[in-house]
């Protein structure tokens, strides 16, 4: 392990600069570029300080990275749910995602179901249309999406999404707030 580069990429990720680290963990900028540059070694003291100021706990901060950065995500990893009073089956393809700034789910609805209703939010929401036709309303507007198209907009307004047609609608969801 790479105890600098994994504080660095740490720091970056939270976009943080050295300067604005070291004076949230009461370090010098100079310190903080030691440390990342494998130049100097900290306190446990001082470690858990910067950790802290990372929001980064020490299990975390050491899990193995073959696991804390999974790549590939397969079927039997992912996590189903079925509404059948609203007529939905809500799969979540990454395990944890509500944990991470995208949150990416397929939701299918049965012929003339629908998702749960969402209050406005700062949530970018982005769809693909697999299968059947999507209905989106968004405030007073509503749109319709059929199989290939793609749907973009920002949650500000209340927004549900139906299926009036009569075959099941298939769609990936991917929105940058946990909401779901």
């Amino acid at each position: 392990m790479n105890l600098g580069q994994q504080l660095r990429n740490l720091r970056i990720q939270k976009q943080l600069t050295q300067e604005e680290l070291g004076e949230r963990a009461d370090l010098s900028k100079g310190y903080i570029s030691q440390l990342e540059h494998n130049q100097s070694s900290p306190s446990m003291e001082t470690f858990f300080a910067i950790l802290t100021v990372l929001g980064e706990s020490p299990a975390d901060f050491f899990q193995p990275e073959n696991s804390a950065n999974q790549i590939v995500y397969h079927p039997a990893e992912q996590t189903t749910f079925d509404d059948e009073a609203l007529g939905y089956q809500l799969k979540w393809l990454v395990p944890a995602s509500n944990d991470n700034a995208l949150e990416p789910v397929t939701i299918t609805l049965a012929p003339n179901g629908r998702f749960k209703p969402f209050e406005p939010s700062p949530a970018e929401t982005f769809i693909t249309v697999q299968a059947g036709c999507l209905t989106l309303k968004l405030g007073a507007q509503e749109y319709s999406a059929q199989a290939g198209d793609t749907l973009y907009f920002h949650a500000t307004k209340h927004h549900q999404v139906s299926n009036a047609g009569q075959t099941p609608c298939t769609f990936t969801l991917v929105t940058t707030a946990s909401y779901l």
